[in-house]
């Protein structure tokens, strides 16, 4: 087994890729390498292969053949305020389906980071109702889900998008979807915040010789803690499963990875708990 070196909280790691697991019984989860996990809008596959070829080897090409003249990026034409069909959903449409599927929490709903309003997860463009399948302009529909800190429930609504109504909502609670990205950022401020966070920032002044005073040099993904994939589980995570529990996976920015896979965040009560290794 590769042997990595250990510091404070844990390690900064080094490499292309790191195994991620809970416990021994746990499902792995691979890292990607740091090649496109600076969770910017970099190169994709096509880039990088580009990137990879030498010259004279471009699409169209033949070996030693002389690059042509760049062409002219045309500009992006501008996104109307509807779809139509099975087209994705314009930004408008985003916006308008979270506001409409929000609106009954508005008032009551906590977000992640304690304010007003349920905490947004995704916004799906719904699948066709059947009986409209004939019909010219069958209308738009999206599935919104929420997350309610105050409720600790899964609130999850289909907005008609052509008459503006919420047709279908239903509340869940103890169903813990993927983490969205400000809940991630906010399981980091409560990290930072926290007497466990002093091997997070000690890690990252190691790498980069600067404090770490938020979250914003580190590129992060995550997922909810699972009480039945852990051999032991903390007292003070019992409660996870209704409340929302993530571990955050920290990496700097176009820089290493900092282990943080020890340490569990309690959303909904807003702790950070460290668990026994194995």
């Amino acid at each position: 087994m590769r042997k990595l070196v250990r510091r404070h909280l844990g390690k900064v790691v080094a490499g292309t890729a790191i195994a991620v697991t809970g416990t021994a019984a746990m499902i792995g989860i691979t890292l990607p390498g740091t090649a496109g996990a600076d969770g910017g809008r970099g190169a994709g596959a096509e880039g990088r292969a580009a990137a990879s070829q030498g010259p004279g080897q471009g699409q169209g090409q033949g070996a030693g053949a002389p690059a042509s003249d760049p062409g002219v990026v045309a500009a992006a034409a501008d996104e109307g305020e509807k779809g139509f069909g099975r087209d994705p959903l314009t930004d408008d449409e985003l916006k308008r389906a979270e506001q409409l599927a929000a609106a009954p929490a508005a008032r009551d709903g906590r977000n992640a980071g304690g304010g007003r309003g349920p905490q947004h997860l995704t916004t799906d463009l719904a699948e066709p109702v059947p009986s409209e399948a004939g019909l010219a302009a069958p209308p738009r529909r999206a599935v919104v889900s929420y997350y309610d800190y105050r409720t600790d429930r899964l609130v999850t609504s289909t907005v008609n998008l052509t008459t503006g109504k919420v047709e279908q909502s239903a509340a869940q609670q103890g169903v813990q979807p993927s983490p969205h990205r400000e809940e991630l950022r906010e399981a980091v401020e409560l990290i930072l915040a926290s007497p466990l966070g002093s091997g997070l920032k000690a890690d990252y002044k190691d790498a980069t010789g600067s404090a770490l005073t938020s979250p914003e040099p580190l590129t992060l993904s995550g997922f909810v803690y699972r009480k039945d994939r852990e051999v032991r589980i903390p007292e003070q995570l019992a409660e996870c499963g209704v409340h929302r529990c993530v571990r955050v996976i920290t990496k700097i920015t176009n820089g290493p990875w900092i282990d943080t896979r020890d340490l569990v965040v309690d959303l909904s009560a807003r702790t950070v708990v460290r668990t026994p290794a194995g």
